[in-house]
């Protein structure tokens, strides 16, 4: 665990170190939206950047997970290590998969530059999720060991960063989405909300 945060603070810190700039406009990303709307319009989703800020968002949620499972499900941690990395493996696969199956969606309605946008703002949320995911896996590590407070406290801090990334994607590309608010719909219904209550019904059986 302790090598798992040291390897997602040194890929924070590096992304700190060569884009220092990028890097303050993603620091206030919640107040202020100049990083998405500056790294879209620049075509650079798949920048060094964003891809050191998308492998610490992966490696802290999974810890994050896997100390969850834990405190809520009476997993004894430790008893299988290697559970670590089925969740982050499976992480991959899902955030991998929902990506190419949000851009194959984007070509057949020919919709890539609103699923462009899309993309681009709930992955930015989402890694900046990873700064307070980070924040409590430091402390159900170090501080406040199997502590449910800290584990509810951490997801709605999630819930309420993503939350603040849609409203102000709503209300940026409200004249983008209003004449593809059919394609819209479909993209939320198929490949935001069908994931998850499929994931929520396989861990409630």
């Amino acid at each position: 665990m302790t090598l798992s945060v040291f390897l997602s603070l040194l890929l924070l810190a590096l992304g700190k170190y060569l884009f220092q700039a990028r890097f303050v406009n993603f620091i206030v990303l919640p107040f202020n939206d100049k990083y998405v709307s500056l790294d879209h319009r620049k075509r650079q989703f798949f920048n060094v950047f964003h891809i050191l800020l998308t492998a610490f968002q992966l490696i802290n949620l999974s810890l994050f997970v896997f100390l969850a499972q834990k405190v809520l499900l009476n997993a004894p941690v430790g008893a299988d290590k290697s559970a670590f990395f089925y969740i982050l493996g499976f992480l991959i696969l899902f955030q991998t998969g929902k990506f190419v199956l949000q851009r194959i969606k984007a070509y057949v309605f020919n919709t890539q530059q609103l699923i462009s946008q899309l993309i681009f703002s709930k992955f930015s949320y989402l890694n900046y999720s990873g700064l307070l995911i980070c924040a409590g896996n430091v402390l159900l590590i170090y501080i406040l060991k199997d502590s449910k407070i800290v584990i509810y406290g951490t997801i709605l801090l999630i819930v309420f960063i993503n939350g603040i990334g849609i409203a102000k994607l709503l209300k940026n590309h409200q004249k983008t989405l209003l004449p593809n608010f059919f394609y819209f719909i479909l993209y939320l219904c198929t490949l935001e909300i069908a994931p998850l209550v499929v994931i929520g019904s396989y861990l409630k059986d």
